[in-house]
């Protein structure tokens, strides 16, 4: 783990062992991530590889008591996620290249878009959560190379059931989205 991952955990840890408030986490954790993604020197190589079709989370930490992660994801040339949501706390940090993403409600007609794309650049950084906004789909917003994204969610996110939603519908169905370099037990 580099040094700069390692004060970023650490700056996670005194974040948790603070007040127990989600606005003073996120506060908290996004300046420690604003400085983790400030520059582009520090993710380790086999953490940052592309997959040919879909966007890969690696897993780059995850407290021993799973009180949060530490996620690199990876976007190939134009790949994007599902409509998603967290069900917890998350502070996203771009490292690398740029990332779109667009915000969505629940409401008694299905799932609709909750104000315009927000657009994702090198350092900068945004939060997540059920309180300030949790679904949304992302992509990589250049067609011709890879970005990364620098992901802290309050717990192991990989190993938490969260739901996918259909476009057409908001049909919500359950899913663990796991991770690229971690092999799940039982899998």
């Amino acid at each position: 783990m580099s040094n700069k991952l390692q004060q970023f955990v650490r700056e996670v840890e005194s974040a948790l062992a603070g007040p127990k408030d989600e606005e003073h986490i996120l506060e908290h954790v996004s300046r420690a991530m604003g400085e983790l993604v400030a520059a582009d020197d520090w993710l380790a190589p086999e953490m940052a590889v592309p997959h040919p079709q879909f966007y890969q989370q690696y897993l780059l930490h995850c407290d021993p008591q799973q009180r949060f992660s530490v996620v690199s994801f990876v976007w190939g040339p134009g790949q994007q996620t599902p409509i998603h949501d967290h069900t917890v706390w998350g502070v996203i940090g771009m490292l690398r290249g740029a990332e779109v993403a667009q915000a969505y409600l629940r409401t008694d007609k299905g799932i609709e878009p909750d104000g315009p794309q927000q657009h994702l650049h090198a350092g900068q950084v945004v939060v997540v959560s059920p309180r300030v906004g949790d679904i949304h789909r992302v992509s990589n917003a250049h067609d011709d190379q890879v970005s990364i994204s620098i992901h802290a969610y309050g717990t192991d996110i990989g190993n938490q059931r969260r739901r996918v939603f259909d476009p057409a519908t908001g049909a919500a169905k359950e899913f663990v989205s796991g991770y690229a370099n971690v092999r799940r037990v039982g899998a």
